[in-house]
C-alpha cells in the first residue's frame, strides 16, 4: 500500500520473443470520467472529500484531509474514488490516506488499480497489484482491469504479458482469464486479428471454450470480416461441438454472414444448426427481418421466420407486423393468413395493423370473395378498416363487379361514423354512375351534399359526361345537382 504511486519499480519488461503490434497509446482527455459535480446522488461526506481532493494542492491534500476530521467509511472511500479518476495523484494520496484509517477491502484495491490504469500510470498500477498481492487480497479481476486499461491505451503486447505473469502473482490461467483478455483486445477497434494472434499462442496449453469462440466472432462481426468468420466458427464446431448454450457465437456468426450479404450462407448454417438441435437468438431473427423488409425479400424470410419459431422464439406483434407486411407488399397472401392464424398461438394478437396490411393486400391483387368476407371478420374484431381503405375496396369491388360488397362498405362507414367519407363516397358515385343508375347516383349525391361531405369536381365532370349522354331528361337532373353542388362548394 505504501509503495502506491511511488514506482520504485517497473512493470512486467517486454518479452523480446513476443510478435504483437507495436502500442499506439490512447490519451484520456481531461474531465473525461465522471466527477462529483455531474454525479447525482452523492452523498455529502464523499462531496465534501471530492470537493477537499480538487481544491487542495497535492502536497497539502494528506495535511488537509486529516485536519477534516472525516473518518471515511469503506462505502465512502468506494465512492470517492469512482469520482477521482480526473485527479489521479489526489486520489492516491487520498487512499494511502484512508488505508492508515483502516484496511482497504479488495473492492477498493481494485477501483485503485482501475484509476491508475485508465490514466495510463502504469508503474504505480504495478505496484498497486504487487501491495494488493501482499495483502492477500489480488484477484483476477485485478488483472481485467489491467487487461482493459493496456487495451484502451493501445498496448495490447503488455495486456497479454499481463497474463503471461499472472500465475507468477498466485492467480491463475484459466479459460476465464484468457476470455477476459480476448474481450479486453476485441473492445477496441479492428483488433480481432491481434486477439486471434493471442489465442492461437494460448488454446494449446488452455482449452477454450464456447465464450472464447464467441468472443472473436463478435470481433469478426465488428469488423464485418465473412471469411475470418467462418473459419473461427469452423474451428468451434471442431473444438466444443454443437450446444444450445452458445446462442451468442451463433448469433455473432450469422449476422456476420447477413452483413455481407451471403443470404444462402445464412440459411444454409440455420438448416446445420438446426440439424443439431442450435439455433441463433432474437439479437439475430429481429435484425434478420429488418434487413429482408428494407430489401422486400419476402422469399428467403419465410424459412427465416420459420426456423425462428422452431428454435423456440415467439415473435412478438411488432414482427409479426413486419413480417405480415413483407408478404402483403409482395402479393403473398396465403403467408399472410397462415402468420395471422398463428398469432395467437404465440401469444401476439393482431391490430389495427395487422387487418389493415391483409385487407388492402387483398383489395390490391383485387381478392374479391376474400375481401368482403375478411371485411366482415375485421368488423367482428373491431379493427374496421381505415378510411382509405375503405375506399380503395369500395373502387375495386365496383370494378369487379361487386357492388352489392362496395354499398355494404358504404352503409358501415355511414352508420359506424367512420371518418373521412370523401373518399369513399367519391368512389361510390363512380361506381354507381358507371353501372347507368342515375337515380340511385343523384340520390346519394343529394344525401352526401346534405352530409356535408365533398363530392371532387373531377367527380361531377365524370357524372356529367354519363348523364349527358343518356339525353335531355338526365342532363337537367344533372344540371339540377350541379346547381346545389357548385352552392355547397361556394360556401
Amino acid at each position: 500500500m505504501e509503495t502506491v504511486g511511488k514506482s520504485p519499480r517497473k512493470h512486467p519488461p517486454k518479452n523480446p520473443n513476443k510478435n504483437h503490434p507495436t502500442p499506439i497509446p490512447k490519451r484520456h482527455k481531461p474531465n473525461e470520467f465522471p466527477t462529483h459535480l455531474d454525479t447525482p446522488n452523492v452523498s455529502p461526506v464523499a462531496r465534501t472529500l471530492c470537493n477537499l481532493l480538487t481544491r487542495t494542492s497535492p502536497p497539502e491534500i494528506e495535511t488537509a484531509l486529516t485536519s477534516s476530521g472525516i473518518h471515511p467509511s469503506d462505502d465512502c472511500v468506494r465512492e470517492v474514488l469512482k469520482l477521482s479518476y480526473n485527479y489521479p495523484h489526489s486520489a492516491v494520496k487520498f487512499f494511502r490516506w484512508a488505508g492508515r484509517l483502516q484496511k482497504h477491502s479488495p473492492h477498493a484495491w481494485n477501483l485503485m488499480v482501475d484509476l491508475l490504469g485508465k490514466n495510463e500510470l502504469f508503474d504505480p498500477m504495478w505496484d498497486a497489484i504487487r501491495s494488493m498481492k501482499q495483502e492477500g487480497v489480488l484477484t483476477l479481476r485485478t488483472f481485467v482491469s489491467a487487461f482493459q486499461s493496456y487495451c484502451v491505451a493501445g498496448r495490447f503486447n503488455e495486456a497479454i504479458m499481463s497474463f503471461d505473469v499472472m500465475d507468477n502473482h498466485g492467480i491463475e490461467k484459466d479459460v476465464v482469464a484468457v476470455n477476459s483478455l480476448l474481450s479486453s483486445i476485441c473492445c477496441e477497434e479492428n483488433q480481432t486479428s491481434t486477439a486471434m494472434e493471442f489465442f492461437e499462442e494460448v488454446k494449446g496449453k488452455i482449452a477454450p471454450d464456447g465464450d472464447s469462440f464467441a468472443i472473436l466472432l463478435e470481433g469478426w462481426e465488428k469488423e464485418g470480416n465473412a471469411a475470418k468468420a467462418k473459419t473461427t466458427f469452423g474451428e468451434m464446431v471442431i473444438r466444443v461441438g454443437w450446444s444450445k448454450e452458445n446462442v451468442m457465437a451463433y448469433d455473432a456468426f450469422l449476422l456476420t454472414l447477413l452483413r455481407a450479404s451471403q443470404i444462402e450462407e445464412v440459411l444454409r448454417f440455420l438448416k446445420v444448426m438446426k440439424d443439431h438441435d442450435c439455433f441463433p437468438g432474437l439479437k439475430f431473427f429481429t435484425y434478420a427481418l429488418d434487413v429482408f423488409v428494407k430489401e422486400n425479400d419476402a422469399a428467403h424470410a419465410i424459412p427465416l421466420w420459420d426456423a425462428m419459431v422452431a428454435g423456440g422464439i415467439m415473435p412478438n406483434l411488432i414482427m409479426y407486423n413486419a413480417m405480415i407486411g413483407l408478404q402483403c407488399n409482395n402479393g403473398e397472401v396465403d403467408n399472410a393468413f397462415r402468420l395471422l392464424d398463428e398469432m395467437v398461438l404465440h401469444g401476439a394478437f393482431p391490430d389495427s395493423l395487422t387487418y389493415n396490411m391483409i385487407f388492402e393486400c387483398l383489395v390490391r391483387n383485387k381478392k374479391v370473395r376474400e375481401t368482403e368476407s375478411f371485411f366482415a371478420e375485421m368488423v367482428k374484431n373491431e379493427w374496421p378498416p381505415t378510411s382509405s381503405n375503405c375506399a380503395a375496396a369500395i373502387a375495386m369491388l365496383f370494378d369487379c363487379d361487386d357492388p352489392e360488397a362496395a354499398h355494404e362498405i358504404w352503409s358501415y362507414m355511414v352508420e359506424n361514423h367512420v371518418k373521412p367519407l370523401h373518399e369513399s363516397a367519391n368512389a361510390l358515385l363512380i361506381g354507381i354512375c358507371s353501372l347507368s343508375r342515375f337515380s340511385e347516383v343523384r340520390r346519394h349525391a343529394e344525401d352526401m351534399l346534405d352530409r356535408r361531405i365533398i363530392i371532387y369536381e373531377s367527380t361531377m365532370n365524370k357524372l356529367k359526361d354519363a348523364f349527358y349522354t343518356e339525353g335531355r331528361s338526365r342532363k337537367d337532373r344533372f344540371d339540377s345537382l350541379f346547381r346545389r353542388w357548385k352552392a355547397r362548394v361556394k360556401l
